[in-house]
């Protein structure tokens, strides 16, 4: 049900009772002549205020129970069926303290307005008429139900979170999925085409012969097609929320692998040229993904982090004085597949293994030239 019908049906029911207690009040016993108005407008007032019930529900409990209590003192002995409306949209808006404190004082303070009413009431019969006025079985019964509802929505929207959470983690791994499966059938096939495309036309013109036109298509094509697939595995593995993280990062990564009490050093060599965004995010994975394997895994005391920007590509080396050596061959984790699927993505190379002098060494090489 939409948000205006909701609201119509609200002032339908707010209507609907303002006439019963009008009707009540008309048909039962009256007042003197001059606070009989009073009575009328406080029992209108009551029923009225319940279309706001939604949205102001503590300000609607207020109102109704001191409209009630204002009309018993005025003389109209009429039911509060607006308070019990009130009482049921407070406890389903979740506001149970304040509902039973408000109905605490509404049972307390009802005989004694009673007692006040122009009508020659005996204190038993003001108890008596209170209990007639608003049953305890039926407050409890309007906050019970209240209560009921609230759960029940409650859970209804746990099971709609949870179903939304489902489905976005079965999308994050299907679009995993689709960027291995995407990696594993085509990047390897297009790299070949590519290359031996180039291959061909650079021999061709080192013969002096003219390159065909299809071979350049062919050439041109792949050289497309590399730079989509690129692109596209990038953004089907791109699934952080926070802002992507790039080369002027690495140094933050460094410092807080010294505060793990590694000696890690970084340098930068050569001039820092435009550098792609995909080309940047891998390099901090690269390092993050190196710096965490050295934490956990290597045992070392020193690592280094070394940067080199160069004019076609930017390579990242990290090294480490860990417990590898080289006859102990890498076993390749979750961590070093992500890089190595990562570098190939972008064309790149990686390698990944134990120094001769021991410890290991990771380095990339990653093209910078999105031309080629």
């Amino acid at each position: 049900m939409g948000k205006g019908r909701v609201g119509i049906w609200d002032w339908v029911i707010a209507v609907g009772v303002a006439a019963s207690l009008l009707i009540a009040g008309l048909s039962g016993q009256h007042p003197s002549a001059d606070l009989a108005p009073l009575g009328y407008l406080l029992l209108t007032g009551s029923g009225l205020a319940l279309g706001a019930r939604r949205w102001a529900p503590v300000v609607v409990l207020a109102v109704t129970g001191l409209g009630a209590l204002g009309y018993q003192a005025v003389g109209f002995d009429v039911p509060v069926i607006a308070y019990l409306f009130a009482v049921y949209a407070a406890v389903r808006a979740g506001h149970r303290l304040v509902t039973v404190v408000g109905s605490v004082v509404m049972l307390a303070v009802l005989p004694l307005a009673i007692l006040v009413s122009p009508h020659d009431w005996a204190v038993g019969e003001a108890f008596t008429q209170s209990r007639n006025v608003l049953e305890l079985a039926w407050l409890i019964a309007a906050g019970a139900a209240g209560e009921a509802l609230r759960q029940a929505e409650r859970r209804a929207d746990e099971a709609e979170r949870t179903r939304e959470e489902t489905a976005r983690r079965r999308a994050d791994e299907e679009r995993l999925h689709i960027a291995r499966e995407l990696h594993d059938s085509l990047t390897h096939q297009i790299s070949v085409i590519k290359l031996q495309a180039e291959v061909a036309v650079h021999l061709a013109h080192r013969r002096g012969e003219q390159v065909p036109e299809s071979l350049l298509a062919i050439r041109d094509a792949g050289r497309e097609a590399a730079r989509e697939l690129r692109a596209t595995l990038e953004a089907l593995r791109d699934d952080d929320k926070n802002p992507p993280h790039g080369l002027d990062h690495v140094p933050d990564l460094v410092q807080r692998a010294r505060t793990t009490g590694l000696d890690a050093k970084l340098t930068i060599e050569g001039h820092r040229n435009d550098v792609p965004a995909a080309v940047e995010r891998t390099a901090y994975r690269i390092v993050q993904e190196s710096l965490t394997n050295i934490a956990r895994h290597a045992a070392a005391a020193t690592a280094s982090v070394r940067i080199d920007y160069r004019p076609d590509a930017l390579v990242i080396q990290v090294d480490d004085d860990g417990t590898a050596t080289p006859d102990s061959a890498p076993v390749p984790g979750v961590g070093l597949l992500g890089m190595r699927e990562r570098v190939t993505a972008l064309g790149g190379h990686l390698r990944a293994a134990p120094r001769s002098e021991g410890g290991f060494t990771v380095q990339a090489e990653l093209p910078v030239d999105q031309t080629s």
